[in-house]
Formats: C-alpha cells, sequence, structure tokens
C-alpha cells in the first residue's frame, strides 16, 4: 500500500530544515506575482522558519506540509491547515505553489491528499479558503475541487495598491466524499 500522503504526482510531507531555499523562493513569487507582500526577510529568517517548521508537533490540527514532486523528489509548494475549529468541525487551509509548477495539478491533488485526511481521519464536517477574487487560477481550482462561493467581501483586502474582494468559499464533507469518490478531487 501507498502512503496515505501520497498521490500520482506528489507526495505531502513535513518541512525539514534544508527547505528553507523553497520556502523562500515561493514567498519571492507570491511577491512578484501580486498574491501577497510583506517586508523582505533575510536568508537567516527564512531558515530559521524552516527549523522551526521542522521541529514543530501538529497544534490541534494546524500544520504545514511540504508538497514534493515524486519525480523529482523538488518541493515545488506547501500547504497547511489553519483555523481548526474541533467543536465546530471547520477548518481551512492555504497552499502555495511556485511559480514554475503552477497550474500542473500539484495544488489539486496536495488539496485532495489534505481534504481526505481532515475529512476522514481527523472528522471535520467543513473546510473553508479565502481567495483573492483576482485569483482566478486559485478560484478555478477551488471550483473544480468542490468548493462554492460562499460570500464576498468587498473590499477586504490590501493589495498591490488597491482593495479588492476576498471570496470565501466552503466544502462540506459530504460533498467532497462523492466528489473523492467519483474521481474528481
Amino acid at each position: 500500500m501507498t502512503s496515505f500522503w501520497t498521490g500520482e504526482r506528489v507526495r505531502l510531507r513535513a518541512i525539514e530544515p534544508e527547505d528553507w531555499t523553497a520556502l523562500r523562493r515561493f514567498a519571492e513569487d507570491e511577491e512578484r506575482l501580486g498574491d501577497v507582500l510583506h517586508p523582505p526577510r533575510s536568508a537567516e529568517g527564512h531558515r530559521a522558519r524552516a527549523q522551526e517548521q521542522s521541529g514543530a508537533a501538529p497544534d490541534d490540527d494546524r500544520f504545514s506540509l511540504a508538497v514534493e514532486d515524486l519525480g523529482t523528489g523538488e518541493m515545488v509548494g506547501a500547504l497547511g491547515s489553519h483555523h481548526a475549529d474541533r467543536r465546530a468541525g471547520c477548518f481551512e487551509y492555504g497552499v502555495t505553489i511556485g511559480a514554475a509548477h503552477r497550474r500542473k495539478g500539484y495544488a489539486a491533488e496536495a488539496v485532495t491528499l489534505l481534504l481526505r485526511f481532515m475529512f476522514t481521519e481527523q472528522r471535520y464536517h467543513k473546510c473553508a479558503a479565502r481567495v483573492f477574487a483576482s485569483n482566478e487560477p486559485s478560484l478555478t481550482l477551488h471550483h473544480r475541487l468542490g468548493f462554492t462561493e460562499e460570500g464576498r467581501l468587498r473590499e477586504h483586502v490590501y493589495l498591490a495598491g488597491r482593495h479588492q474582494d476576498l471570496v470565501m468559499m466552503g466544502l462540506p464533507a459530504r460533498e467532497f466524499a462523492v466528489i473523492d469518490t467519483a474521481g474528481g478531487g
């Protein structure tokens, strides 16, 4: 049997200290593509972050994982769960894929593996995702994965010199199960 964390193209694994260069590259890609803007972080800052994440235990179903290409062993992205609320049965997640690896199916497969774990093993009821309205590829991905737009916070985020909408998307476990068993995930 293959690992629960392995798909056809990707493997989700713990972040290792040597992943700091990939994490730095992803941060630069996000800035260049207008996804997010943070003050510059030093190489040592990226090293420290990777070191911290590599030694961190999951915090009540909040964790970060590396997305690794099965064929090359290269870290092509990262994903993590956050805002996990066991009582309500809801969690959120975030994913980033390096610019050179986008639109190749890595995000869809990585997110499907995460959803399968959180819904079937951790028994969460619903996943939520927040997507910038200007991020058409991410909106398309979420629709393809079965997410539904549940709301729109108008002019909610300030990014790239302007306010823009934040799209709230949701996927209940029962809807994911239908998609997942049909091979849509």
